[in-house]
């Protein structure tokens, strides 16, 4: 959509040259720091170096077509073109409203009709195969190598299933991290993206993809020598069955001998990115998954309303001081709906139950529930319903059930259980988003791969999970929640927003943490749970706990229901992965500003003034309170006059967080 990219500066060069003698081809950043140089021979291999020091070296690319032919095997230049690009994307639903695009680009055109497109970003460098064949395609396999300079430390997410290459592309895409060198990767395990590696000088590469739409996500392994990580694919489900969580998911019985086919003109290949920071924080604001992203499809965004969504599940519908029994009915949705207009949140989600177990049927309602009821009631407190929908009955009857339910009121859908990313799958987020948009409903995607931008391209689907999200905490007692909050924000949310759920009343220390299943509580402080609210990135964002808490806890709920889920702008202030991090975000003329920390209590001092300017701001701070190491929801509530001038000095528990609300006085 043409009013979706505002140009501010745009040079274009761009030529096809006729190919002489040369065999490499240099593209570099628009600073002049990160380089990738592209070997062409028996193979076609790219190097990247950031500021002189070699970061990955001869990463071999190449595609193998089902009859045999290899785009990148001896291969032979027919010409290249070169462009220079810089300009201002619009990002209506995002971290910043406008995103700079500034890149060089370089396109190699093949002989056997097929190019590869380099960019080099300042932030990492990314290529893509292209076809120019007009036939239909299929692709047997795709080759995809990063070869790290030595036994570099890597965060590891593994797919968690265990077994056979089969069992592991059946996973939900929640992970925790291994940190470990290369050399020590378990062996047999595949590795999901985003994944991060340590490199020289401190400096970092973080491994992911973006424009996946109609082809399968990428996973890596160890290759057999040297430190050198290689994608695997799912290849194309041949027989499905129906089955899995409450027979709602879709299980694989065979698979093709290909992981990719498209009809004559449909070929599309995703972007391989391969982003580099010199410091971690740069991690934390990357923008390349994005702007990789196909443009926004849609010419009415008016309809897509961000905000706080007050969530049952987690709770496990565990009210009190009320006169009925609590569950899955109307007084008990009425209840949260009541509470959900009383604290200022925008919807009320009815997670699973609401439809009959078991028989993947969204037309068919559990008797104590009375949807039209509900959705009136909703609408009367100008309180929005989304519903939650398992993926096999969501896509078995995907027009009737989406018709049906906004002719009726609801708001969107939180679709589940997909947990697979080969080819079929991708493209039923993007039929899902597409049916979704026909009907004016948004999407919160669970069980699911990592964000590769369809929220840009579809701008209703508007959160992801694909994360180890607080839900966790209702049977885990071993996970390190507190170490992964602080790991997640530089590599996990890389890739885009992220439903991790927080809002908990309910906080443990670390020794006093334990898993209970209807009454769930966090690890760390009542503060983090509210910095989560400006660190972590989410459109459509739940509040987990159960209102009945949110009610007695006031001060805590009206804070998390002002805090903006979109923002004009964002800064990360400071972070180290796996430690700490510091982010600021400002809405309109308004800035907030979280952190969350690790085990090791922290005083963080804080510059400001390169936000804020010079002046006095209203400052309203939520901090852990002196005994926080002790009750984790101990917190103290701070109203004062801010000099921008001063550094901001806060000191956070274990496991502690803090969150700042500034206003131009």
């Amino acid at each position: 959509m043409t009013r979706s990219i505002i140009l501010s500066l745009l040079t274009l060069t761009s030529f096809w040259a006729t190919a002489r003698q040369h065999t490499q081809f240099d593209l570099v950043s628009p600073d002049g720091k990160l380089k990738t140089t592209i070997t062409v021979g028996e193979t076609v291999s790219y190097s990247v170096s950031h500021d002189g020091d070699l970061m990955l070296a001869d990463n071999r690319i190449g595609i193998t077509l089902e009859n045999g032919a290899v785009w990148g095997k001896n291969a032979k230049v027919l010409g290249s073109k070169r462009a220079t690009v810089n300009q201002t994307v619009a990002a209506p639903f995002y971290k910043k409203s406008t995103v700079a695009d500034a890149y060089n680009e370089l396109s190699l055109r093949f002989k056997g009709d097929y190019a590869i497109v380099f960019r080099a970003y300042d932030a990492g460098i990314a290529y893509r195969f292209v076809s120019t064949k007009s036939q239909a395609l299929t692709v047997a396999n795709e080759q995809a190598e990063f070869n790290f300079i030595g036994d570099s430390t890597a965060y590891i997410p593994y797919a968690n299933a265990t077994g056979s290459y089969e069992r592991q592309f059946r996973n939900s895409f929640e992970s925790l991290y291994h940190v470990a060198p290369l050399s020590d990767w378990q062996s047999g395990r595949l590795g999901i993206l985003p994944l991060l590696v340590s490199g020289v000088k401190g400096k970092k590469v973080c491994i992911t993809e973006a424009d996946l739409l109609n082809y399968p996500g990428m996973y890596l392994e160890p290759a057999k020598t040297g430190h050198t990580l290689q994608a695997v694919y799912a290849p194309v489900p041949k027989t499905m069955q129906q089955g899995g969580h409450n027979e709602l998911q879709e299980l694989v019985v065979s698979r093709e001998p290909y992981i990719a086919k498209f009809a004559a003109g449909q070929a599309q290949f995703p972007w391989r990115i391969v982003v580099v920071s010199q410091q971690d924080s740069q991690l934390a604001d990357n923008d390349l998954v994005f702007l990789l992203a196909s443009s926004n499809r849609l010419n009415d965004l008016s309809w897509i309303r961000p905000g706080k969504v007050m969530w049952d599940w987690w709770n496990d519908w565990n009210i009190d001081g009320v006169p009925f029994r609590s569950g899955v009915n109307n007084d008990t949705y009425k209840y949260y709906i009541d509470a959900a207009a009383t604290i200022g949140v925008e919807y009320v989600i009815l997670d699973e139950g609401w439809a009959v177990n078991k028989k993947a049927d969204l037309m068919q309602v559990v008797p104590t529930i009375d949807l039209q009821e509900l959705c009136a009631y909703a609408k009367s407190k100008n309180i929005g319903l989304i519903l939650w929908a398992g993926y096999y009955a969501f896509n078995r009857d995907m027009e009737t059930v989406c018709k049906h339910y906004s002719e009726m009121g609801v708001k969107g859908f939180k679709v589940d259980f997909m947990d697979r990313d080969d080819q079929l799958m991708v493209d039923f987020y993007r039929r899902a988003a597409e049916m979704a948009a026909k009907y004016h409903l948004m999407l919160d995607f669970h069980g699911a791969y990592k964000p590769t931008g369809l929220s840009r391209t579809y701008p209703n689907v508007l959160n992801y999970e694909g994360v180890f999200g607080l839900e966790q905490m209702k049977w885990d007692s071993k996970a390190d929640m507190v170490e992964y909050d602080v790991t997640i924000p530089f590599i996990r949310m890389l890739a885009g927003s992220m439903d991790y759920t927080q809002g908990a009343m309910r906080n443990a220390t670390k020794n006093n943490y334990h898993a209970v299943y209807n009454e769930p509580m966090s690890q760390g402080t009542r503060c983090r749970q509210l910095a989560e609210y400006v660190v972590f990135e989410s459109p459509l964002n739940m509040m987990c706990d159960a209102p009945s808490n949110y009610l007695r806890e006031r001060e805590c709920a009206d804070f998390i229901a002002a805090v903006p889920t979109v923002w004009d702008e964002t800064k990360v202030l400071d972070g180290s992965v796996g430690k700490y991090i510091h982010i600021a975000r400002r809405s309109g003329t308004t800035w907030y500003v979280g952190g969350i920390n690790g085990w090791r209590q922290t005083d963080a001092t804080l510059d400001l003034s390169t936000i804020l300017g010079s002046g006095e701001w209203q400052a309203e701070l939520f901090r852990d309170g002196a005994n926080a190491h002790r009750a984790a929801r101990d917190y103290v509530k701070e109203s004062y006059t801010f000099d921008s001038a001063k550094p901001l000095k806060v000191h956070l528990a274990p496991g502690g967080g803090y969150a700042l609300k500034l206003t131009r006085k």
